[in-house]
């Protein structure tokens, strides 16, 4: 899967799930700084990216996120073990 497909539904569901501004939503985007979302929410982009890449996100791997770029890679490696 091509990393701008990834982007494109990851920004496609901030919109629809959290009604994130699409402006926002760039590649350096911080999650909570900028985006605001919650740890709650970070729980539901996680189920999310389950299935964009069909392979579960485990929390230990989620920890380290940060940015969108960072969903991004996380998104693209899971989709790589598919």
């Amino acid at each position: 899967m091509e990393r701008e497909t990834i982007y494109s539904e990851i920004k496609d569901y901030l919109v629809s799930a959290f009604d994130v501004p699409r402006d926002l939503i760039t590649p350096d985007a911080d999650l909570v700084e900028q985006l605001n979302l919650d740890s709650i929410d970070a729980i539901d982009l996680m189920v999310q990216l389950k299935e964009i890449t069909g392979r579960k996100v485990e929390p230990d791997e989620f920890r380290g996120i940060r940015t969108i770029n960072d969903v991004l890679n996380l998104a693209q490696k899971k989709h790589a073990q598919g």
